[in-house]
């Protein structure tokens, strides 16, 4: 059975970009196959358009703007942001279905993912109407300060692939519940996601234009973007070389950016750690979405009193724990990387390690062998890892554990801070002073102690140095997408 057959709500398959409105792909000049990353089948194709449909987006997002949604009330507003996340709990299979067949992780966790994505829905259909100003004194008389917020207008948002509905909710629910507006460019990779959440907003009553999607390539897309002054603010979510790319083509028309960029997270077990807890944390921040994730594990220090028991332990889990295959299986814990190359530039990485010293093991034994594409990698551990070696400098994005030794706290500290991004760090100890110590020293934006789910809706998530701008989610993320206007009020009272 293809896709659009085994969803149970027919109206989420729109191989269609979404325009002021309305479903568009009679004219595309090309199309584009979206593949399935464990069976190599392909799951559709999506219309490939490019300048002309991004700036004809840019113009019914900017109609709809100065239109009834920038009136709409807080409340209105909150109320379709409601309704849209509660027809997202109701069609959780369907959007399921659609996340493994595009992006290869396990039924499951692909669930667990729309209700991850729902929640942000959720969180900024109530904030909608927390956007508040304030009233200012003024050392005279007969004066009085006022600041308003106000939505910052069209808003571009670039979403990734690893995360389709998640990345996608975060942003836009945010812009929405703002009073922006938004033009949408998934990637080519998993757009069906994307696309059924579109389906899913204009039947919870967002008005026609405020939600616009174009499918196709992304460069010229992109190049239009950020160059039409109509759009105010960028939100990219991808690599950091991406990410620059669009920093400074937005500098002309002097756009806001929020950027969620690469890492390089450490992740630091000293002697008196609880070395199953940190085992239960890792699993979690190494293996989600097989290590295809911003916030995973990719430096694994662990101290040297306890290197031995801590990698036999990691072993012991990893075979009680993964059955390796395509997702769509029942008791597959984790599917395959989202493209061959992903998979190769891995293996890479691995020989890479391996020739320099590294010692490999594959503890995983269940697996769905042989497997229909060249995107599987097995989770694998390393150990002998050294610093120079480029598995310990580059974001792995895959399901490889590689641990390094070190004797005090000083020495990982300056370790775990010696690369130019700054997204997650995880850190397990006992000690109460040293966890004080290690959350001030660690130059990362988000720090998990003793705890490894450092994804919320309800914190705000996002990096320092390298790893971007902005913050999403929590009280703090729609601050990105508001403008403080002063407002001074003179005359005798």
């Amino acid at each position: 059975m293809t896709v659009p057959d085994q969803l149970s709500n027919k109206a989420l398959w729109k191989p269609a970009s979404f325009v002021g409105g309305l479903w568009v792909d009679t004219d595309a000049p090309s199309w584009v196959d979206v593949m399935n990353p464990a069976t190599g089948g392909t799951v559709g194709r999506i219309p490939n358009y490019g300048a002309a449909m991004a700036n004809a987006a840019v113009d019914a997002a900017s109609l709809a703007f100065r239109g009834p949604w920038r009136c709409w009330h807080g409340r209105q507003r909150g109320i379709a942001l409601a309704k849209w996340a509660k027809l997202m709990h109701a069609n959780t299979d369907d959007l399921g279905l659609l996340i493994t067949a595009e992006s290869g992780k396990p039924l499951p966790e692909a669930k667990s993912e729309v209700g991850y994505a729902a929640t942000f829905v959720e969180w900024f259909a109530g904030e909608a109407e927390r956007v508040y100003g304030d009233v200012i004194q003024q050392p005279r008389d007969g004066a009085r300060t006022l600041v308003v917020k106000q939505p910052v207008g069209v808003v571009a948002i670039v979403t990734p692939w690893n995360m389709p509905a998640g990345m996608v909710t975060r942003s836009v629910a945010t812009a929405l519940a703002a009073g922006c507006t938004v033009v949408l460019k998934p990637a080519d990779l998993t757009p069906f996601t994307a696309i059924a959440l579109c389906v899913l907003a204009h039947e919870a009553g967002i008005p026609a234009g405020v939600l616009n999607l174009v499918t196709g390539d992304a460069p010229p897309i992109g190049d239009a973007l950020t160059a039409n002054d109509a759009v105010r603010k960028i939100c990219f979510t991808g690599s950091t070389r991406v990410g620059k790319l669009l920093y400074r083509q937005s500098a002309d028309t002097m756009k806001k950016l929020s950027l969620e960029l690469g890492g390089n997270a450490p992740f630091i077990v000293f002697d008196d750690a609880d070395l199953d807890n940190a085992i239960d944390a890792l699993m979690v921040t190494k293996f989600r979405n097989a290590g295809q994730a911003c916030v995973c594990t990719n430096r694994v220090f662990v101290q040297r009193r306890v290197h031995d028991t801590f990698v036999a332990k990691v072993e012991a889990r990893l075979r009680a724990t993964f059955v390796v295959g395509n997702g769509m299986t029942p008791g597959v814990t984790m599917g395959p990387l989202i493209t061959a190359a992903a998979a190769d530039n891995i293996r890479a990485k691995i020989d890479d390690a391996v020739a320099k010293g590294a010692r490999l093991s594959q503890p995983v034994k269940a697996s769905h062998e042989p497997f229909a594409t060249r995107n599987f990698v097995k989770p694998t551990v390393l150990t002998g890892v050294t610093d120079a070696m480029r598995i310990a400098n580059e974001e792995i994005f895959g399901p490889v554990v590689p641990i390094l030794v070190f004797d005090d706290e000083a020495e990982v500290l300056k370790r775990a801070n010696a690369v130019n991004v700054g997204l997650a760090s995880y850190v397990f100890t006992e000690d109460y002073r040293r966890q004080w110590r290690m959350l001030d020293g660690l130059e990362f934006g988000m720090v998990g102690v003793n705890e490894g789910g450092l994804s919320s809706t309800y914190a705000p998530f996002g990096g320092v140095k390298h790893s971007g701008l902005g913050r999403d989610g929590s009280k703090y993320g729609i601050e990105n997408f508001v403008e403080a206007k002063y407002v001074l009020i003179g005359g005798k009272l």
